[in-house]
């Protein structure tokens, strides 16, 4: 218990302590990127501004001072949780993200519950079929559709079913005046979720596939045969269980990927969440909102990295003992 303790607290240094570093850089890296923050705020404006005007402009948002002093402010704001205005949307930042964080985490909160249901199902299929036909044509198209970019699966999806056959809509979340039809959600919902699935469904199947086929060659499986047992139901009885640590661990590391993906396909199909507010703040140089965007990502996939060593840990000790016994013969060389 002593050890379990210890192990959540040196997760949770290490954690805040990423979270710190990827704080400073993304608040240094986007300070160093060309563009004027000006122009998010006062738009073409800023051309009729006289140098003084502009200077006084950097002032009031608070653009004047060097950088470490520039982050030292934002830091003490986000310690009480105020993280400034929008440049863009002359709003606070927090309220902007609301309005859009609940579209980004119903694309990508189902995309990722369909992934892992078809994922399992597929592997499970496949790794029953080993080597024969079905396996070898589901194989084969899973390593094609994996393989197609996702802006690019995107595009041709729009053209298809939206341009030439004007099935579904090409863009949005709803249609205006209609946010509460789930009908209409739904609708706009099809072409964005079917390219997160189809862009991450084979990797994660083709896991499930390997390591199930890892565990029909243990010695166990050896002797549930010679007992008597059918190959589907030791696929079933034994091999799956034995898997299902490793593929829960799986599921903690693919969320902020799936999440991620998210982003581009929201992009491209200009979907009001998270992915279209994070590409309009690196845009325009709204720094306020590139930071709570960028730590918001970066958080999402720090604390997934955390939850999967948790979890292995937990279910499965072996693994610390193999990633400490790895270590040590990797010292060695």
């Amino acid at each position: 218990m002593k050890n379990t303790y210890m192990t959540i607290i040196s997760e949770l240094i290490r954690f805040m302590l990423s979270v710190f570093l990827l704080s400073v850089l993304v608040f240094t890296m986007s300070r160093l990127a060309p563009g004027d923050p000006l122009y998010a705020y006062y738009g073409d404006r800023v051309e009729k501004m006289s140098l003084e005007e502009q200077e006084a402009a950097r002032e009031r948002l608070g653009l004047d001072a060097s950088i470490p002093v520039q982050y030292m402010r934002w830091l003490k704001g986000a310690v009480r949780g105020d993280f400034g205005i929008s440049y863009k949307y002359k709003r606070d930042v927090k309220e902007v993200i609301a309005e859009r964080i609940g579209n980004t985490l119903l694309l990508g909160g189902l995309g990722f519950v369909i992934i892992f249901i078809l994922a399992l199902l597929l592997g499970l299929f496949c790794a029953w079929r080993e080597e024969k036909p079905a396996d070898r044509i589901v194989c084969g198209i899973g390593t094609v559709t994996s393989c197609i970019p996702e802006f690019w699966l995107s595009l041709l999806l729009i053209l298809v079913f939206s341009v030439w056959l004007g099935w579904l809509p090409s863009a949005g979340a709803y249609t205006v005046g209609m946010d509460k039809n789930l009908a209409d959600r739904g609708r706009h919902l099809i072409l964005p979720l079917t390219v997160v699935v189809l862009g991450h469904l084979w990797y994660y199947a083709y896991l499930v596939r390997n390591r199930l086929l890892e565990e029909t060659r243990a010695d166990y499986v050896l002797l549930a045969r010679m007992k008597g047992l059918s190959g589907k139901q030791v696929l079933y009885r034994h091999c799956l269980p034995n898997a299902l640590p490793s593929y829960l661990s799986m599921m903690a590391i693919a969320l902020p990927h799936i999440l991620g993906g998210a982003y581009v396909v929201e992009t491209v199909f200009s979907y009001p969440g998270i992915g279209t507010l994070a590409y309009e703040s690196a845009r325009y140089q709204d720094y306020n909102l590139l930071m709570v965007v960028s730590l918001m990502t970066g958080v999402l996939v720090i604390f997934g990295n955390m939850l999967a060593r948790l979890l292995n840990g937990h279910i499965d000790p072996r693994t610390d003992r193999r990633a400490g016994a790895f270590r040590g013969e990797a010292d060695g060389l």
